[in-house]
């Protein structure tokens, strides 16, 4: 069987373009918060602009998949997604008001919706299907670095600088991103394409046949049952950390800031140690390990946030999300990429599941704040190790292993 042969330069481009992406991203992370504090923003003006930039993503997760599906030339996707990001931080360094803000957190809630499949999708076409896990790994460990390195530079121009600084420079670490989407070189046609054993032979979005329609994909068991592990996933994931920092860390002092830094970065070097081993394991022994390995760390860590007496201990149990980060960033592309990679659709299936990760995301908010509120942190977390558990025990008994379904189109192929 063929696979694309990338050039080692775009090979090197594409590792620098999850870099500074993931540098650029880290801008649209806390930092917002108080940079509109230190504006006299109140905390629920605040809490109404996240929302129009939590709300933006999920609505667009799916319009911005079919978008780059319906684009053959995923480098001008991306290149528009990052040009888009550009102007948000422009924007909210230029004028941090009422109608800047919210324009900013609408352009970006899009902007990185379609950038994120775009860039899976360049990747994707770089190296093919059969290769494809140990090259999300690679995206995912250069991300983490990036997301690493930024949170630094913003910390320290935030501090000592000004909280503006920290957008002026987000827009200037976009400049490095477009440069090194650039120096990509890659065939638009493996964007669509999945394996031949022969030269020439095409997918049918190539060869002019219809592609799979979203309703297609709606029906496909495999597709609606990790939709349901990303829901659930989530639900137990999103409010974990936040959680435990609240409950343990209200009796610190100055300390509490190292503290919280100290958990954000552990599971972002963990990402980036084990995220090329994910992807070579999935490959080497199917999805469905990995995925039962990443998500019983989800359940595990709620039970020890809830045991937590001692705020230094938040860092080590940290240590577990990021063993689920790594898992959970480099299979939903790859097994996107199982489900749809060959029918055209790849880029909609990441925006579904992306669909699924916020609504997870934003019930586990919810829910753990009003079993905190009502009945305590210690049942807070219970339920959503409870979640976690429920996540586990759906990829043992329901998920199929989508990598055999590559398999079976090899063989097909190989008869053809």
């Amino acid at each position: 069987m063929q696979q694309p042969n990338p050039g080692q330069r775009s090979v090197r481009a594409l590792d620098w373009l999850n870099f500074f992406v993931a540098n650029v991203q880290t801008g649209f992370g806390p930092f917002i918060a108080s940079y509109l504090a230190s504006h006299k923003w109140t905390q629920g003006e605040i809490g109404l602009a996240l929302s129009v930039g939590t709300i933006s993503a999920m609505v667009s997760q799916v319009p911005g998949g079919a978008a780059v599906d319906a684009l053959r030339n995923k480098k001008a996707a991306a290149a528009w997604a990052i040009i888009a990001i550009i102007i948000s931080a422009v924007l909210l360094a230029a004028s941090p008001t009422v109608v800047a803000v919210m324009a900013a957190e609408v352009f970006h809630g899009f902007a990185s919706c379609m950038l994120v499949p775009a860039m899976a999708a360049l990747a994707l076409a770089l190296v093919g299907r059969q290769n494809l896990g140990d090259r999300l790994g690679r995206n995912a460990r250069w991300a983490s670095i990036g997301s690493a390195v930024a949170a630094g530079l913003m910390g320290l121009c935030g501090e000592y600088w000004s909280p503006r600084s920290v957008f002026w420079l987000t827009a200037a670490l976009a400049l490095p991103a477009l440069v090194a989407l650039a120096m990509i070189e890659y065939d638009q046609n493996a964007a669509y394409a999945k394996p031949a054993a022969k030269p020439g032979k095409a997918s049918a979005a190539v060869a002019g046949e219809p592609r799979e329609t979203i309703f297609d994909l709606l029906r496909d068991r495999r597709m609606l049952t990790f939709a349901a592990c990303v829901v659930l996933f989530h639900l137990s994931n999103a409010a974990m950390l936040n959680l435990a920092a609240g409950e343990v860390t209200a009796g610190m002092g100055d300390n509490v800031q190292l503290v919280i830094a100290a958990c954000i970065i552990v599971p972002q070097a963990i990402v980036a140690l084990m995220s090329p081993w994910v992807g070579r394991t999935a490959q080497a022994w199917g999805r469905r390990p990995v995925l039962i390995l990443g998500f019983c760390a989800l359940p595990l860590r709620a039970l020890l946030f809830a045991a937590v007496g001692n705020p230094y201990f938040l860092v080590p149990v940290q240590m577990l999300d990021g063993l689920s980060a790594a898992v959970f960033g480099v299979m939903l592309p790859l097994i996107a990429a199982d489900v749809a990679g060959g029918k055209g659709r790849y880029n909609l299936c990441i925006g579904l599941f992306g669909l699924s990760a916020g609504i997870g995301a934003t019930l586990s908010t919810a829910l753990a704040g009003f079993i905190a509120d009502h009945l305590g942190n210690t049942v807070s977390f219970l339920a959503l190790a409870s979640a976690g558990a429920a996540a586990v025990l759906l990829v043992w008994l329901a998920m199929p292993e989508t990598r055999d379904a590559l398999e079976e189109e090899n063989a097909r192929d190989a008869t053809v």
